[in-house]
């Protein structure tokens, strides 16, 4: 029994020419971000894509292979808004600038980072952007390995930390309060929870400690990473 040939990667496939000029892989990517942006994946189909773009829905399938291709040709897309640089030589500096890249991509496009959670990010400026870390991460240590596993926590933490920041934002939204009023409806719970003695490191902390801005308590995070980074490379 033959099997079926696997289905090459967009990558690896020739542009199809198109037939109306007005009508290019360059052209859909970039309506299919938009309505991404303004309105999040679940507004985002093929039907959709097609309204926005004036065309039939055929006429996308021969340019794209499915909702999923389309996908993958978004990600590398907006991977691709920052212009190229080589590494300075400087590790520190460079893996800095990775993270920073990373998070404006995040933030400026809120539908990102579960697309890079759950498939490969293959594409040419993809590809791009993790030589550039490699490369920064090579001049601290020769050991690819090493390289690659490095890398890998200052990725996830760029994740999480803005997945925390998207998720504030858009409990705000949803419940129409800015962050003084939303604190004032929570006081008096609040309140109670440092009253009842049940809690004192919490309470210490709702007393004490002050509510660093999101550039801050990023950037701290980065700098605690980095130095742990400096000391791993450098031991191993």
């Amino acid at each position: 029994m033959s099997e079926e040939p696997t289905p090459a990667l967009v990558w690896a496939r020739e542009p199809r020419t198109a037939r109306r000029q007005s009508l290019s892989i360059g052209r859909i990517v970039a309506v299919a971000v938009a309505i991404a942006d303004a309105e999040g994946l679940e507004a985002l189909s093929m039907r959709r894509l097609a309204t926005d773009l004036s065309s039939g829905t055929t006429s996308l399938y021969r340019h794209v292979a499915g909702r999923d291709e389309l996908l993958d040709l978004m990600v590398d897309a907006v991977r691709g808004e920052h212009p190229a640089q080589p590494p300075s030589g400087d590790w520190r500096a460079d893996l800095g600038g990775v993270a920073r890249r990373l998070r404006a991509d995040l933030l400026r496009h809120p539908w990102l980072g579960s697309e890079l959670m759950s498939r490969p990010a293959l594409g040419p400026n993809s590809v791009r952007r993790l030589d550039f870390a490699l490369a920064a991460a090579a001049s601290l240590t020769p050991d690819a390995t090493l390289a690659v596993t490095l890398i890998r926590p200052l990725h996830h933490y760029v994740l999480g930390a803005v997945s925390d920041q998207l998720a504030e934002q858009d409990a705000q939204r949803r419940s129409g309060l800015n962050q003084e009023q939303w604190r004032a409806s929570v006081g008096p719970y609040m309140r109670d929870i440092v009253d009842s003695g049940v809690y004192p490191h919490f309470a210490r902390s709702v007393i004490e400690a002050q509510d660093l801005a999101a550039d801050e308590q990023f950037e701290f995070g980065l700098d605690c990473l980095l130095a742990g980074i400096a000391v791993l490379g450098t031991d191993r």
